[in-house]
């Protein structure tokens, strides 16, 4: 009796863990962008360009490698514009930021992502004024920061006099509530309330 082979499916691929490909803005020539970014850290048009340069200049005075990119559309989401300053950072090192008329996207080897959000929220929005939106974005960026160090250090150390501030008050209440021992009488007195009485010749 000839044997029959069922075939057995291949089993699935599993793409939940794929990571998503970084999806870049349509006509971004990203050779262009880092070779105006090496010259003077900006990849704008000519009419915003020295003012971008002037606040790229102003970022690196307080310690930051920044760089601007300048688009002159929105792209179809705006984590396009996250995925191109990751891909121009990754090449230029430091902090990148990316403008559209809109949206701002940002990407950096030094500054925390919640630091980079905070400074991108002022600078959206602004219907294509970029030097607005540039100057929203550094001057949030190099603002001052709450010293977190500093500030946990200081908590911690009214945590621990407060807690010693309370074990004093207990410690003084419970020797307040004590009861205390009866005084004691002195000799004399000892000896007055034992003696009898005696009686007054007088009196008889």
């Amino acid at each position: 009796m000839p044997t029959t082979h069922e075939s057995v499916p291949a089993p699935a691929v599993s793409r939940a863990f794929t990571p998503a490909a970084a999806e870049l803005p349509p006509n971004v020539d990203v050779g262009k962008i880092v070779a105006q970014l090496r010259a003077d850290h900006v990849s704008a048009p000519a009419a915003t360009h020295d003012e971008l340069v002037a606040l790229t200049r102003e970022a690196r005075d307080h310690g930051i490698n920044l760089s601007i990119v300048v688009i002159d559309r929105n792209p179809r989401r705006d984590a396009d514009l996250r995925d191109l300053a990751t891909t121009v950072g990754k090449q230029e090192h430091g902090t990148v930021v990316v403008f559209s008329p809109d949206w701002v996207g940002t990407y950096s080897d030094s500054i925390s992502r919640v630091r980079l959000e905070k400074a991108e929220d002022p600078a959206k929005n602004h219907g294509g004024n970029t030097e607005l939106s540039a100057n929203n974005f550094v001057h949030t960026l190099i603002g001052p920061t709450l010293p977190w160090t500093a500030l946990s250090c200081a908590v911690f150390a009214a945590a621990i006099a407060a807690t010693g501030g309370l074990y004093w008050v207990k410690v003084r209440r419970a020797k307040r509530a004590k009861p205390q021992p009866p005084a004691q009488q002195t000799n004399t007195e000892q000896a007055d309330a034992v003696a009898p009485r005696q009686s007054d010749p007088a009196l008889r």
